[in-house]
């Protein structure tokens, strides 16, 4: 039975050839909002006592920020900008941890004077710096746990070890600070569930040292780092941990900060080769030297193709995939656009392509578009977002905002947008009301004509799909 393509490249596959697209090499990334409303919809079904606090930092596109505000999800901020990104679409104080446990001075002050309350520690210094920025402050302290079970390991840059908790619990009563919770992180990507119950085990002993120094602490922080897959093992651990060590009639409320999980598969990435080359890389006994690649022909050595496409390095896998073509692999190197050598990819055995052709790369919502660089000049991927009526109405999202320079000339005409849409071919357009904020100030409800078309397509767009 043939494989049926993933959703982002149904779209891709319809959009790449379009008469806009015929002789571009903008890369762009088209990301489906219906993923995110039902990777949330699982969250609460296998998770149904953790609140999530989206990790902003994972990916801060406004379309995914306001869907997710629309679905009742709090926010993991870790700086003064990720505050004002979220509070800028409505979401409330109290929907805000300010989750980084070494912050600047002039961001906790600024957490202070916009009431956000909830933030991290792990150190004595940050308790010096709380008490003069924002004493009124709701602490979570954040210890260090096991995370031998992660891909990405934290433990060593973050969090209290279990032999400071009670000195730091002192210092913080010393000083008449509000300590609330425990947070902590077992890593990003982590494959044993066995980490969750070993953290949460750890956190209850915290909440019983708290308690015989004089706190009361109601909130657990369980962190992020759950992959966008495989979150029915890692739940049944969780809730497992959760009944032992913080039953439900503990009075502890308790909070997450998913970031990938949400995201990673909402977005693909379709990448233009806009050059190539090719080289002959050596017998396996001289990899490694500094002639790997020999570049002249002949000598009976293997091919090698490099690729240089239109967005760098932060992509983490071209997968193949069991339908994609038989035609001959080759040894490939895929380069970023810039000129900076460690821009590479990766290396891939795949067919042979040719200028203009198009790489799609699929599960790439996370850590990607907010560390995305315009290095060299290059243009930064194009986003095109599509959401279906159900969804649309369901979240009872009105209208989407965009920032624009506030010199953006805006005109009429809502039904030329609609016309230009359809050309686009992912989806059929019903109709679109687009609310621009002409930053920093005036919010205009407006349309395009012709002549905007290029602005309308190069900022984030909301739809009705058929």
């Amino acid at each position: 039975m043939k494989p049926q393509l993933p959703w982002g490249r149904l779209y891709i596959t319809k959009l790449i050839p379009n008469n806009y697209l015929q002789g571009s090499e903008v890369p762009f990334y088209v990301g489906n909002l219906d993923s995110v409303f039902e990777k949330h919809q699982k969250w609460q079904t296998l998770l149904p006592r953790v609140t999530p606090f989206y990790a902003v930092k994972c990916n801060n596109n406004l379309a995914v920020l306001r869907t997710l505000s629309a679905l009742g999800t709090g926010f993991d901020c870790a700086s003064k900008r990720e505050i004002e990104m979220v509070m800028s679409i409505g979401v409330t104080p109290d929907k805000i941890i300010y989750a980084h446990t070494t912050k600047p001075q002039s961001h906790i002050r600024y957490a202070c004077t916009q009431g956000v309350d909830m933030m991290t520690f792990d150190n004595e210094e940050e308790l010096l710096k709380i008490t003069r920025g924002h004493p009124n402050a709701k602490l979570l302290l954040r210890i260090a746990v096991d995370d031998s079970k992660s891909q990405v390991k934290l433990s060593t840059k973050f969090g209290a070890t279990l032999g400071t908790v009670g000195s730091l619990l002192k210092r913080a009563h010393e000083l008449d600070l509000d300590v609330k919770g425990v947070s902590f992180h077992v890593g990003s990507l982590c494959t044993d569930g066995v980490a969750y119950r070993w953290a949460i085990e750890e956190a209850h002993h915290v909440f019983e040292q708290a308690r015989l120094i004089g706190f009361h602490l109601d909130l657990l922080d369980i962190g992020g780092g759950f992959s966008g897959h495989g979150l029915e093992m890692m739940s049944k651990a969780i809730n497992e941990a959760l009944d032992e060590f913080f039953p439900a009639d503990s009075g502890v409320r308790v909070i997450a900060e998913p970031g990938r999980y949400f995201v990673d598969s909402a977005f693909t990435l379709a990448l233009n080769v806009f050059a190539r080359k090719k080289v002959w890389s050596l017998p396996i006994s001289q990899k490694g030297s500094s002639k790997e690649l020999l570049l002249s022909y002949g000598n009976g050595l293997d091919t090698m193709i490099m690729y240089y496409v239109t967005s760098g390095i932060y992509i983490y896998s071209i997968q193949n995939y069991p339908h994609a073509t038989k035609e001959p692999r080759y040894q490939s190197v895929i380069w970023g656009p810039t000129c900076d050598s460690a821009d590479r990819i990766m290396d891939v055995w795949m067919p042979e392509l040719n200028i203009g052709d198009w790489i799609l790369v699929d599960n790439v919502g996370a850590y990607t578009i907010p560390m995305s660089t315009d290095f060299n000049g290059f243009e930064k991927p194009t986003i095109y977002l599509v959401v279906t009526p159900q969804i649309w109405k369901m979240l009872n999202l009105k209208v989407y905002f965009v920032n624009l320079p506030s010199d953006t000339k805006l005109t009429i005409h809502q039904s030329c947008v609609r016309e230009h849409l359809k050309l686009l071919n992912i989806i059929s357009w019903q109709r679109i009301i687009v609310r621009v904020v002409v930053w920093p100030g005036e919010k205009q409800t407006i349309s395009f004509t012709n002549t905007a078309f290029h602005l309308l397509i190069h900022v984030h767009i909301f739809g009705w799909s058929v």
